[in-house]
């Protein structure tokens, strides 16, 4: 691969926006795009069959409309739904990827497949009544904004909790990408970081640790954080992300 200009691509996870990472950019020592997934801002979809194939086909066209040389992949949650073929589809320019408690579901397996149990069962009964009634569902906002200080591990300040419900970040998503296909074989050889949250309540430890064994050979690093690192501890994270500018 020939080096060039590096920038950081930013991929939000479910019920989330370009906005989440407001706080990890200015500890990046590379340029970040962070994308909007469809169905935030301007890009209005369907959400009832809105795919992983449509959410990979629009950040490629942000990155290509943005001109990096080579990318560092840095996905979030369910937003690792997302990266398997969009390295494939960036076509060898992804140096290195860095999950975070990010959905890595078995070989052809969903993000179904990533959910805690009682989440899986209650995202299927809710989606199969949807769609026998012709209905579009999507996911629910929390009408107590409160709710969400405790809900991602960790005991959020009032200037965190305001971040994090501001509707510019939280927004309702389509349950339809839990259902797609994904194929981590499509990799091949890029190199993944696989950061783990030793407090997150979303994605505990013992399934972030069932879906990096789904990798080959991630290097795995810990953080002491809920959820969310790169709101609530976004110089550590940033620290896991720069150093793969030179690795």
């Amino acid at each position: 691969m020939k080096h060039g200009v590096v920038w950081f691509v930013l991929v939000h996870g479910g019920s989330s926006t370009s906005r989440f990472w407001d706080r990890l950019v200015p500890h990046l020592d590379a340029l970040a795009l962070a994308v909007d997934l469809p169905g935030r801002g301007a890009k209005r979809v369907d959400m009832m069959t809105l795919t992983v194939d449509d959410c990979v086909a629009s950040v490629v066209q942000d990155v290509r409309a943005a001109g990096p040389d080579e990318t560092v992949v840095v996905a979030h949650s369910s937003g690792g739904l997302v990266v398997p073929s969009l390295v494939d589809a960036l076509d060898g320019t992804v140096r290195h990827i860095v999950l975070n408690a990010a959905s890595v579901p078995p070989e052809g397996g969903c993000g179904l497949d990533c959910m805690k149990p009682r989440h899986r069962e209650g995202t299927v009964a809710l989606v199969e009544a949807a769609r026998r009634e012709g209905k579009v569902v999507t996911t629910p906002l929390p009408a107590d904004p409160e709710r969400l200080r405790t809900s991602y591990g960790e005991d959020l300040d009032d200037d965190t909790l305001q971040y994090m419900a501001d509707p510019i970040r939280t927004v309702s998503d389509s349950f339809n990408l839990y259902y797609q296909p994904i194929y981590w074989s499509t990799i091949g050889d890029t190199p993944v970081t696989y950061v783990r949250n030793l407090r997150d309540r979303p994605i505990p430890l013992e399934l972030q640790d069932e879906m990096l064994g789904r990798l080959r050979n991630p290097v795995v690093l810990d953080l002491d954080a809920g959820h969310i690192p790169a709101v609530t501890h976004p110089a550590e994270f940033a620290a896991v992300c720069n150093a793969t500018l030179t690795a």
